[in-house]
């Protein structure tokens, strides 16, 4: 792998902030697309790499930073992602996950002079309720959320541009990511903290069965992709092969923090349709990419454990923000 010039979308979020200092690391030549959020920059903060911003659903901003910058390689991660927010507003996410990214792919293949790989951030979501487990990339696909249904259209609108014109697509179908230090909406995350706060940990449907992948193995799947030839073209899951049911997540939690304080679920809205089972089969990647996940689940709950406890000691304003 030589040093590729990278524009990272979403750089400023769960899977960008991890993976630009990675790639800076590894030498590369990067770039952060940002939407401009008033607050968000500290006086002083800093940034290891060049910003620019842009909002991915106007077209003319975009296709004159792509213009401008010329990028090698394309690290599509911008989207609207909690399935739960799709359901009240299918409009902005189907706008800001499949129409930004159908423009966002376009404007590469017109606009830039050598390009070389576009990743794409697909999800497991796309996959739905399966008859069978654990899921191969092979699937058909069953979209059964707002959100997963503009994910399913953006991954099929760059896969008629690899048929029709070459564009080289690389699709990554990461499965259920934890290790987050600024957002406590997901299950992991917002158990642990309500855990470690001592109070009532109130949770979702316990039943449903999911297949957790540590930020850590996320983050190295993109590194495997890039500028991989092997990679061009394809489409591959990402996860660790291993179901666990979120009531079974919990009682793990539960030990490793010695919480004996009680759990309520059904505290949330249930969602019009659930996916009862989402484990995925990274056969394609182990054999492709030699790739495979490092962290086990107790072991990746023990690093955002920790995490989480320093956090608390110092008060944090993420943690307050828990209801």
């Amino acid at each position: 792998m030589y040093n590729v010039k990278i524009l990272v979308t979403g750089g400023s979020g769960f899977i960008g902030s991890h993976l630009i200092p990675k790639l800076v690391e590894l030498g590369h030549e990067v770039y952060s697309l940002e939407r401009y959020v008033t607050g968000r920059y500290v006086l002083g903060s800093k940034r290891c790499v060049e910003t620019v911003f842009g909002d991915l659903c106007d077209f003319l901003t975009i296709r004159k930073i792509i213009r401008t910058l010329q990028p090698e390689a394309v690290v599509h991660l911008a989207s609207i992602s909690p399935v739960s927010y799709s359901y009240d507003h299918p409009n902005e996410v189907m706008e800001t996950n499949f129409l930004a990214t159908m423009n966002l792919a376009e404007i590469c293949l017109r606009e830039v002079h050598n390009f070389r790989q576009f990743l794409f951030a697909g999800t497991s979501e796309e996959y739905g309720n399966q008859d069978n487990t654990p899921i191969k990339e092979t699937a058909e696909l069953h979209p059964n959320s707002p959100y997963a249904v503009s994910k399913v259209a953006a991954d099929k609108y760059v896969q008629f541009m690899r048929d029709a014109y070459g564009f080289p697509i690389t699709i990554l179908r990461n499965f259920n990511t934890y290790g987050r230090k600024d957002n406590t909406h997901f299950v992991i995350e917002r158990a642990i903290v309500q855990m470690l706060r001592e109070e009532k940990v109130k949770l979702g449907d316990p039943t449903p069965v999911r297949d957790f992948l540590y930020i850590d193995d996320h983050i190295n799947s993109y590194l495997k992709c890039l500028d991989n030839e092997k990679s061009i073209g394809e489409v591959f899951n990402f996860c660790t092969g291993h179901g666990t049911s979120i009531a079974q997540l919990v009682e793990l939690l539960k030990d490793l923090v010695n919480f004996k304080g009680e759990v309520i679920w059904n505290t949330i809205p249930e969602r019009p349709l659930d996916i009862a089972i989402l484990v995925g089969d990274y056969s394609k990647a182990k054999h492709m990419l030699n790739w495979e996940p490092n962290f086990k689940l107790e072991e990746g709950l023990k690093l955002s454990l920790d995490y989480w406890k320093n956090c608390t000691k110092k008060a944090s304003p993420i943690v307050k923000q828990i209801e």
